[in-house]
């Protein structure tokens, strides 16, 4: 007997969409990333992507992109990794009115899933205009495109990203460069919009109305 497949109900259509563009957001950054989608406790639903991902056994230099996205209802204990390209082919056979997603049962592990931001012990160090966080982004960006030659090998644009995204802006506070990136390339900036700094332990943390960005 096949097992029943785990339902996540938004309880609006524009909840379906909304993760079809956050994910489709994410993949400018890892094409062929993926998504974790937990379901901590009633009516909540977590969803996370690396937009970066770090090295090491403790994953230094890995950015995630987090939202709590309020839900109807959904399979209780929900905690699945599935490829962008899984969840995105459900997305795409959904007609407009529909609000449940069906989890894809094939699941991934990617190092960066085993880390688990804390929810408690957040510090706020201070608050940042959004655009200085999307101009360090951009600045990042033309850094990365900029240093990259023809014909490159795969181990020296991985060594210059994790460089230029390493680096520390001038902002104030000053925050790792691949926070803003994440920020910006998730679509958690808005013009006048303060964001804000915390930090806990080895994380640091930007927040805005739109989602987090974490770094360790």
């Amino acid at each position: 007997m096949s097992a029943v497949a785990e339902q996540i109900d938004f309880g609006d259509a524009r909840g379906l969409t909304d993760l079809s563009t956050f994910i489709g957001r994410a993949r400018v950054a890892v094409p062929d990333g993926a998504i974790r989608l937990q379901v901590p406790g009633r009516g909540l639903l977590v969803v996370t992507v690396a937009v970066l991902e770090g090295s090491g056994l403790l994953g230094d230099g890995t950015v995630l992109g987090l939202r709590a996205v309020r839900i109807r209802d959904a399979t209780p204990g929900i905690d699945a990794t599935v490829t962008f390209a899984s969840i995105t082919d459900r997305l795409a056979r959904h007609r407009g009115t529909e609000t449940t997603l069906s989890v894809p049962p094939t699941t991934v592990s990617p190092p960066w899933a085993g880390l688990t931001p804390p929810r408690e012990g957040w510090e706020r160090v201070g608050a940042l205009d959004a655009a200085d966080v999307r101009s360090a982004a951009e600045h990042g960006i033309a850094e990365v495109a900029e240093g990259t030659p023809a014909g490159a090998g795969g181990a020296a644009v991985t060594a210059l990203r994790r460089r230029v995204w390493g680096a520390m802006t001038r902002t104030v506070p000053p925050i790792a460069s691949g926070l803003a990136f994440g920020a910006h390339v998730l679509g958690f900036l808005e013009d006048g919009e303060p964001t804000v700094v915390a930090t806990c332990g080895r994380w640091t943390r930007l927040t805005t109305s739109r989602g987090h960005v974490l770094v360790r």
